[in-house]
């Protein structure tokens, strides 16, 4: 590592949500900075007017803090080199520009649109693969480099608009080497004559990122792929503007492909294929087009951020679930892949449902108890203490709190329909008297332990007298189906259905124990009176 302090920034666009692609860049950062005690820098790069949208920068802070990022400078945070907003540095860039054009290494173009238009067309009908303003046909535009000193002057003092353009040298190999995937060679025959500077007195996007780089002493540049063949120009930028001693180290991370192909996650493939490809949700202020988020969508942030770690960085071990702080530790840059990530829709279930069951029933409760009021639940039954142990039984089944109620309805309601599809072929006639002698077996079974002579356990804190221990039950159950010459398996499951009305769920002893006896007897007379 080198000496000077590490400060890495994330520079978003704001044209719109941001991609959950973005949020992996900031995180990538953001796990740098604070692995090398540095600092994280949130930039706006807005210098394209043209596609700025309301309420996007908003949306971006929201994100980061939604999935635990803190800001150590810059947007909302403020900072010794604000302000952190491209539009707002305006002033600043022209002279670096201009400095650009003095010592050679930039020129002005006057080219219309016209002209512009005409020179590809020229090109085109040449055969020339990708047309471009380049070291050979700049050669033939109009620009201070073909026109006289006195001819450039007098279109400046007559404010005819223009374009600064570098100039890239035409015989010349551009290196650099990237973190992730070492020495980086491009020759400059392949690089355009790119604008630097607009005709509306605002930066591009390469002479903004490079100065504000420089000015930030931004030590690390992490940032997508798809920025990779702009790093020549922007290494050539450093190099014209004498600032090659203090140039970023590069970073590129591989990129987030669909999961059906090898193409490029982008939002049309979240919607179809169902699945969120923003942090949160979403609605276009021109269209009032709505895109869902994984917020809303029912995953916690840190579920989302052990999936974004995953996507592309692997710690070397068979860890796969890390605390924010656990990550701090374990990244590196050196483990991040050069290969595409292809995104699963399965695993990012699987990681919401990991941490699901991380929560405490408390936690878990105060997010299902809303639903079970809507719901018009019993009275009795709408608290803290008893939604949250039904939260213990069913979420091992969930993977997310919106499947809670599909889940467990039944801990609120007695069915009144049953999955007789799945007991049609075990429910022999054998079965329904089975049932009658079970519901009196437990109507014996003694509501106070001091009854029984024992200390029974009861894991689910059952506090209220109608004590139902699911060992007992599932003891006096096994036992009778001995005394009847029945496989205990062969009816479990249509047990499971007269107690629920589903063919599967959370453990059934323990199920039986937190709706209690009365409530078991009720719904196994019930039960057999429904199904025939």
């Amino acid at each position: 590592m080198p000496e000077r302090p590490v400060r890495v920034r994330f520079a978003p666009s704001p044209t719109g949500p941001l991609h959950i692609g973005g949020v992996r860049t900031a995180l990538y950062n953001y796990l740098f900075a604070r692995k090398h005690k540095g600092t994280f820098i949130l930039r706006l790069e807005d210098t394209d007017q043209n596609r700025f949208v309301a309420g996007a920068e908003e949306y971006i802070v929201e994100s980061l803090k939604w999935v635990g990022i803190q800001i150590d400078e810059g947007i909302s945070a403020g900072g010794p080199h604000a302000p952190y907003k491209q539009s707002e540095r305006k002033a600043m860039y022209r002279q670096y520009a201009e400095k650009l054009v003095e010592t050679g290494f930039a020129y002005y173009a006057f080219d219309t649109t016209e002209e512009l238009d005409a020179m590809r067309k020229r090109l085109e009908a040449a055969k020339v693969a990708a047309p471009q303003y380049n070291a050979v046909t700049r050669s033939t535009m109009k620009n201070s480099l073909t026109l006289s000193a006195e001819e450039t002057k007098k279109l400046l003092d007559s404010n005819t608009p223009y374009v600064i353009r570098i100039k890239i040298p035409r015989n010349e190999e551009v290196r650099f080497q990237d973190i992730i995937r070492g020495w980086v060679v491009v020759h400059t025959q392949s690089l355009d004559d790119k604008v630097l500077f607009k005709s509306d007195g605002m930066p591009t996007y390469h002479l903004a990122n490079v100065v504000d780089d420089y000015l930030m002493q931004t030590s690390h540049v992490i940032r997508g792929e798809e920025w990779l063949p702009s790093a020549p120009l922007h290494v050539l930028l450093y190099r014209y503007m004498g600032w090659e001693d203090v140039m970023p180290q590069f970073a590129h991370l591989p990129l987030l492909l669909r999961p059906d192909g090898n193409g490029k996650l982008s939002k049309r493939d979240g919607d179809r294929l169902g699945f969120p490809v923003f942090p949160l949700d979403w609605k276009d202020p021109a269209t009032g087009e709505q895109s869902s988020g994984y917020r809303e969508r029912g995953y916690f942030p840190d579920a989302v951020v052990n999936l974004l770690a995953f996507l592309g960085w692997n710690p070397g071990t068979t860890q796969e679930l890390f605390s924010m702080d656990e990550l701090i530790e374990a990244f590196s840059l050196d483990r991040v892949s050069k290969h595409g990530a292809k995104f699963d829709p399965e695993k990012a279930k699987w990681y919401n449902q990991q941490y699901l069951r991380k929560r405490s029933n408390e936690e878990l409760a105060n997010i299902f108890l809303p639903v079970v009021k809507e719901k018009g639940a019993p009275a009795n039954l709408v608290n803290n203490e008893y939604v949250g142990k039904v939260c213990n039984l069913i979420k091992e089944k969930a993977h997310f709190p919106s499947e809670f109620w599909d889940l467990g309805g039944f801990f609120f309601f007695s069915p009144d329909k049953y999955d007789t599809a799945a007991i049609q072929k075990k429910w022999k006639d054998n079965v329904p008297a089975f049932f009658a002698k079970l519901k009196d077996v437990l109507l014996s079974i003694p509501k106070d332990t001091k009854e029984r002579g024992v200390a029974v356990g009861n894991d689910l804190g059952i506090l209220d007298d109608n004590r139902f221990p699911a060992q007992e039950i599932e003891a006096e159950f096994k036992k009778l189906a001995e005394e009847n010459t029945i496989s205990p398996g062969s009816v479990m499951q249509p047990f499971r259905i007269l107690v629920t009305g589903m063919a599967a769920g959370p453990a059934l002893f323990e199920t039986m124990e937190l709706l209690g006896k009365d409530e078991v007897v009720k719904r196994l007379e019930k039960g057999l009176l429904a199904i025939k």
